[in-house]
């Protein structure tokens, strides 16, 4: 016997022994008669544990590890001391080849190839001195999702729905755009031991940029709505069968997961459509040209699902592993974001929704200040920089530092449980009662660690 559990009965329990069974059958005969009409109804909204900041999180995730040297976090004194030998041996240091300024009301350091977005500095919270426990981009990515490189476990976006629910029965409450397939792939994104339906639907691939946004199998062109729905019934009411059964809230998950796809035929089309949006806008996005139109769409794409009511959005960006080509890639993908994120910022501020979304900038390391070559940087998991805005941060901010160098955090050190802490405080969630039941123990995003930055909170 597990004796981690309580002795005790549950409704379904007691009518299926007591006495002899009769009340269950009675129970089961009221529930197949509504079972169909229950299992289209979404799932009651969770309660967050205390007043959120935030409603929602778009993740702007960039694969691969933009070097904090070349965005957020100026070095001058690197710069002074080019060609030098650094502190791995043999392996001379090198300064930013581009200049910084300062942006906004706060003069917050923002490099020269990012113009738009210093035009938002003022809502931007940096922080300087995050760290995380690997530099293999494997496990590096999967415990900036997860809050684990060593076992599977449901992603960010996942933990946020299954604590938050949906604000909208006819959209998934977590969406991946353009997402990662090698390395750790789906785990990334996935639900885990999380009930089915906190799992991200995916669109795209970011192994093919540029390629159409779309979700595979949303429609089956050979059968009507109407025999997709007496086939969803007739499976579902197996699966009814087997939850009242088995007392598994994962065949709960399930049911909850098909009948979402059944609506998500209605909705997911149209928020999808972005002729729906004037010139300006998409000229904001910089949509409407290269080299910013794809990115421009899919940050457009996730304005329109988060106003929408999805919980948790995140598009991906690749190739920022530039260990060498430094020159020419921060170039060409600084160029191919820059607008985009501006643009979606302002947009967010104007339509009134940035105060209730949190939009996350970052990727799963940074770099050194030295390399091998003499144009790249090697992976850095001891110092680098992201940032938020919106959701409740502090704009115009900036958060813990770096050695003069960049080798590593010094100051206002932001451990991936810290942030993951931090970001499910601004949503209301608890990270320490935010748990789910697996295995025989309790299981939480940020394991038995992570601590709120308060520094960070408006």
């Amino acid at each position: 016997m597990d004796t981690a559990q309580p002795l005790s009965f549950s409704r379904r329990q007691w009518l299926r022994t007591a006495p002899a069974g009769f009340g269950y059958l009675a129970w089961a005969g009221l529930a197949s008669r509504e079972g169909t009409l229950a299992a289209t109804l979404p799932t009651p909204q969770p309660l967050p544990h205390f007043a959120p900041r935030a409603k929602r999180v778009i993740f702007l995730c960039m694969r691969g590890g933009p070097s904090q040297m070349e965005t957020f976090d100026p070095k001058p004194e690197l710069t002074k001391r080019q060609g030098q030998t650094g502190k791995r041996g043999h392996l001379k240091l090198f300064g930013s080849r581009w200049g910084f300024r300062q942006c906004g009301r706060s003069g917050l350091d923002v490099v020269d190839l990012l113009p738009e977005i210093g035009k938002q500095a003022d809502k931007l919270c940096v922080l300087r001195g995050m760290h995380t426990d690997n530099e293999n981009h494997a496990q590096a990515l999967e415990q900036m999702h997860t809050g684990s490189f060593q076992f599977v476990r449901p992603s960010f976006g996942a933990w946020t729905v299954y604590g938050l629910g949906t604000e909208n029965a006819n959209l998934p409450g977590f969406i991946s755009i353009n997402p990662l397939t090698a390395l750790g792939g789906s785990r990334y994104y996935s639900s885990a031991f999380l009930p089915a339906s906190c799992s991200a639907v995916t669109l795209g691939n970011a192994n093919q940029p540029g390629a159409p946004l779309v979700v595979g199998d949303l429609s089956n062109a050979n059968r009507s709505r109407a025999a997709q729905r007496a086939r969803i019934d007739l499976m579902q009411e197996l699966n009814r069968g087997a939850a009242g059964s088995l007392e598994d809230a994962r065949v709960d998950g399930l049911i909850e997961s098909y009948e979402l796809a059944f609506r998500m035929q209605d909705q997911v089309p149209e928020v999808m459509d972005l002729t729906r949006e004037s010139k300006a806008t998409l000229a904001l996005y910089g949509a409407d040209r290269s080299p910013t139109e794809s990115f421009g769409k899919q940050c457009l794409m996730a304005r329109r699902f988060a106003e929408a009511g999805v919980r948790f959005i995140e598009i991906t960006h690749v190739e920022w592993d530039l260990h060498g080509g430094l020159a020419g890639g921060m170039a060409r993908n600084c160029a191919q974001i820059d607008r985009p994120v501006a643009g979606l910022l302002q947009d967010l501020e104007q339509r009134g929704m940035l105060e209730e979304t949190l939009v996350v900038w970052g990727g799963e390391f940074g770099r050194t200040p030295d390399d091998p070559t003499t144009d790249g940087r090697g992976h850095n998991n001891l110092g680098y920089s992201m940032w938020l805005a919106g959701g409740g941060v502090r704009g115009g901010f900036v958060h813990g530092a770096t050695d003069d160098l960049g080798y590593e955090a010094v100051a206002g050190k932001v451990h991936i449980h810290d942030l993951h802490a931090t970001l499910l405080h601004l949503l209301g969630l608890d990270h320490e009662r935010l748990t789910y039941r697996h295995g025989g123990r309790d299981y939480r995003l940020t394991d038995v660690k992570g601590n709120v930055v308060r520094e960070v909170l408006a």
